[in-house]
């Protein structure tokens, strides 16, 4: 059954032909993402009861790991690209604040530093999809993009199989994006000393 758009909060960027309101989509997809990202969370934060209280910054690790989490429900809850990118990015600068949250070891600051750089090579492919998504269907919201087409019969026209063309490169670039996300092969080399989060100091 399809699902109608969600009426939006709020307009949130306006700009010529660009219009991007915040509002919350909540399907079938999203229901099962919003179940997995609660769940993960909260026995995240239980076992960081223990995990962590012998140090002294808990409310600042407790505040990255709310965050994180924000932005995980931003991300799967979002009705079109930009906001999608947002909640991308709130969990790429949670990431960095996490794996570098024991600042004054150097080597916490250098492999922050990795993680930052190599996820932003690929949240640059990321937002050129964006972009040419924008440019290719002149909208950034997820129902004029994704709504299924009525195949028309005979051979494709031209106009057709060069939009074809120009989606089929804007998916490839938003996949690169999510190839840094989740460390693929190419841009994972920040995920192995991502673990320098995971070193605590001696009490």
């Amino acid at each position: 059954m399809a699902m109608s758009a969600p009426p939006p909060l709020f307009t949130w960027i306006e700009s010529g032909s660009l219009q991007a309101d915040w509002s919350l989509r909540v399907d079938q997809l999203t229901a099962v993402m919003l179940v997995v990202v609660n769940v993960v969370s909260s026995m995240v934060h239980i076992y960081s009861i223990g995990y962590m209280h012998h140090d002294k910054s808990i409310p600042r690790f407790f505040c990255y790991l709310n965050l994180f989490t924000f932005s995980m429900l931003m991300l799967v809850t979002a009705d079109n690209f930009i906001q999608l990118f947002f909640g991308w990015e709130g969990v790429g600068l949670c990431s960095y604040l996490l794996v570098g949250f024991w600042f004054d070891r150097p080597s916490a600051n250098c492999r922050r530093i990795k993680a930052f750089v190599v996820n932003r090579i690929g949240d640059f492919g990321f937002a050129l999809g964006i972009m040419g998504t924008f440019l290719v269907f002149n909208s950034v919201m997820f129902d004029p993009v994704f709504a299924p087409r009525r195949a028309r019969p005979g051979r494709p026209s031209s106009s057709s199989a060069c939009i074809s063309t120009r989606w089929t490169r804007c998916c490839i670039l938003l996949f690169i994006g999510a190839m840094g996300k989740s460390a693929q092969i190419g841009l994972h080399t920040w995920l192995p000393d991502a673990m320098e989060g995971r070193r605590r100091s001696r009490p």
